[in-house]
């Protein structure tokens, strides 16, 4: 491949790669992506440059400590998840701009679009998931989801950076079946709120007197 078909195929991962984690871990990708440069293992582009502070990277690691405690607690990692809909998807916008470039361009305003759009599919697909975990009792399957998004963020970094094509490939696997998923859980949750509407429409049904008439 020519070397510089190869370093646009990479630029496209990582913009995808921030994008699409920040849906799901945005401070574990903000994180990673800093230490591994700060440390030398990864160049980041001048836009993404930022995150290699030591500031960015102190501040990434404490709300990182803090989501991996709230994000395996049932109904927490819920509200957690709404108050972050706020956070996740503008993030991963700027990150993915960031991504094409650190000056304001066409390029970089249809990365941030594009970026913006691959976040909020991400986030809404794990929110609906654990929302439908959380109608469980149980604890298990919430950590199941949270270690098994965890590595999903971690392993989808090492692939985007070292197997690009493999990754965008995978991406657009998983963002169709997380079109198809926010869409049914949509589905399924306005069913629910319509039969419950409906039920409580009927009035009741009168009991029958105790008494007969035979007794009046």
């Amino acid at each position: 491949m020519d070397p510089n078909d190869w370093q646009l195929l990479q630029a496209v991962a990582l913009g995808s790669l921030v994008a699409w984690a920040s849906g799901l871990r945005l401070y574990l990708v903000i994180f990673a992506l800093g230490l591994a440069a700060r440390l030398g293992y990864l160049t980041l582009p001048e836009g993404l440059a930022v995150l290699s502070h030591a500031y960015v990277i102190a501040a990434a690691g404490f709300l990182l400590a803090i989501e991996f405690l709230a994000d395996k607690v049932p109904g927490i990692d819920s509200a957690w998840d709404a108050f972050h809909t706020f956070i996740r998807i503008p993030a991963g916008a700027l990150l993915a701009a960031g991504a094409a470039g650190h000056d304001l361009t066409a390029l970089t305003v249809a990365a941030g679009l594009l970026g913006g759009t691959i976040t909020a599919g991400t986030h809404f697909a794990k929110a609906g998931g654990r929302a439908a975990l959380n109608t469980s009792p149980e604890p298990i399957s919430n950590w199941v989801a949270s270690f098994t998004e965890d590595a999903m963020v971690l392993g989808g970094i090492w692939v985007a950076l070292n197997y690009p094509a493999i990754f965008l490939g995978a991406l657009v696997v998983f963002m169709a079946f997380a079109i198809w998923f926010v869409i049914a859980f949509a589905r399924f949750v306005r069913s629910r709120l319509a039969r419950a509407t409906s039920g409580a429409a009927i009035p009741p049904t009168p009991r029958p007197s105790a008494r007969g008439e035979g007794d009046l």
